[in-house]
């Protein structure tokens, strides 16, 4: 009797197993296929991108001291807010402390102005994206600038308007947005003139809220 019961008991072990391998091999098959479409997912890497911009943002939202007068005194000139002017300082140049001030493109100085929208793209060769071919006596005269439409500024008044000087740089990125839009209210559009990507949008209106946050706060202290 005692044979009997451990024979039937390897045999219910056996049957047991043969029934589990097919459960096994399904679940690995669907694991493999789940990790396979997970590799290959855009999903993880837009993610990482999310929390990359996140952390990046984080790491700029304190606007140096030395600047602020500068976007105060622009704004004011042109009926902006000086926030606006911060925000697109920090997402161009990083308040001025990228490696080099002009891009790959041709874009230059701290607010990264294409010298045809410095200068105006009625001067002559101006096309495509704006480099142009401008020569610097020309591409920093007021007079210049104003025959050809140009958004370029001698903000602080010694006869040249150069986009790599921070106070012209400040200034004219106040009136090329202050001209497209900005001044009527139309913040999204004039951010879009200056950069024509839905991301750069989004990322200066981050700051510039973050940044209109922060002056709000700081006029409620000064009350107390």
């Amino acid at each position: 009797m005692k044979k009997k019961k451990v024979s039937r008991s390897v045999r219910i072990k056996v049957a047991f197993l043969i029934l589990l391998i097919p459960v096994a091999v399904t679940v690995f098959t669907i694991a493999a296929i789940l990790w396979t479409s997970i590799e290959k997912s855009d999903v993880i890497r837009k993610s990482a991108s999310t929390l990359l911009s996140i952390q990046d943002r984080q790491t700029g939202t304190v606007i140096p001291e030395e600047f602020i007068p500068i976007y105060i005194a622009a704004g004011e000139e042109y009926g902006i807010p000086w926030t606006l002017l911060a925000a697109h300082h920090r997402i161009e140049t990083r308040f001025s402390t990228m490696s080099t001030d002009v891009s790959p493109a041709g874009a230059e100085g701290p607010m990264q102005f294409m010298p045809c929208t410095f200068v105006g793209w009625g001067y002559p060769g101006c096309k495509d994206l704006g480099k142009g071919d401008i020569p610097d006596k020309d591409k920093t005269n007021p007079d210049i600038i104003k025959k050809y439409g140009g958004y370029g500024v001698d903000a602080n008044g010694d006869g040249i308007a150069d986009p790599f000087d921070i106070e012209d740089a400040i200034f004219s990125a106040a009136n090329y947005l202050s001209k497209s839009g900005a001044a009527d209210g139309d913040i999204e559009k004039a951010i879009f003139h200056y950069n024509h990507s839905e991301t750069y949008v989004e990322d200066v209106l981050w700051y510039f809220n973050e940044f209109e946050e922060q002056r709000k706060q700081s006029g409620q202290q000064a009350k107390k």
